[in-house]
């Protein structure tokens, strides 16, 4: 039979292993979340399947998360949009030239967003955002707006130091994040098949898009270039 002061440290233990769990409980929650919405999407995801695949009840998914809105605003908020403030000074930092900070970027978004379920997000919005408006205006607010302005910021410290081109900033947020949204899409739709004729490595096709992105960002003449239109036109009537 056991001791009065081990039932005392038995009941500690147990007391403490219950905060424990029920601290790592919204985390828990935002992982079934997470892997929920890619799978399934938002509209076809139960809140009693975020919580069955947790391992805990409805009503204590309700406890943290109100609705299934919020849980996926917290989903969202938890693995992308809570990040900028880290990336962005992580742009402040960098000491290398533009072109080299791209590819950086790119590469680490690859790594730290794209390669995970988390770019399952951008599918998700893409085909969903239509159908729910209140989510599509806060993807918008909480991730599209900051992640382009980075994208902006970039951009416009390459043309500061003369190494990019001047260009319509707004279009070249779209030509860096053209090729991160195919590749997110991809990974999530076409990508899940296995067709080795048509298989894509990721990297290697972001790499060779930003280098054709990064030739025509560059500030400097190339060899082979041609003027548009020739310096001394034929005129309209054929002479010389």
């Amino acid at each position: 039979m056991a001791s009065p002061l081990n039932l005392c440290e038995i009941a500690a233990t147990v007391r403490a292993k219950r905060e424990r769990r029920k601290e790592a409980r919204p985390g828990e929650l935002l992982a079934a979340a997470l892997d929920l919405f890619v799978e399934k999407g938002f509209a076809a995801t139960r809140a009693e399947e975020v919580a069955k695949r947790a391992g805990v009840s409805k009503g204590t998914l309700f406890l943290y998360f109100p609705s299934k809105e919020e849980l996926f605003k917290a989903v969202v908020r938890e693995n992308i949009s809570g990040r900028f403030a880290q990336w962005g000074t992580e742009i402040d930092q960098f000491q290398g030239s533009t072109p080299d900070m791209l590819r950086t970027c790119m590469m680490a978004w690859w790594e730290r967003i794209g390669s995970t379920k988390v770019s399952g997000i951008t599918k998700l919005m893409m085909s969903e955002a239509g159908n729910f408006p209140e989510l599509a205006t806060f993807y918008r607010a909480e991730v599209i707006v900051p992640g382009n302005e980075l994208i902006r910021r970039i951009l416009q410290r390459g043309v500061d130091r003369g190494e990019f081109r001047p260009m319509d900033m707004k279009y070249g947020v779209y030509t860096v994040l053209g090729p991160m949204l195919f590749v997110a899409l991809w990974k999530h739709s076409y990508g899940t098949l296995s067709n080795a004729d048509d298989h894509l490595i990721p990297q290697e096709y972001l790499l060779a898009q930003l280098d054709a992105i990064l030739y025509g960002l560059s500030a400097q003449p190339r060899p082979n270039d041609r003027p548009a239109v020739s310096p001394n036109p034929t005129p309209q009537n054929g002479t010389p």
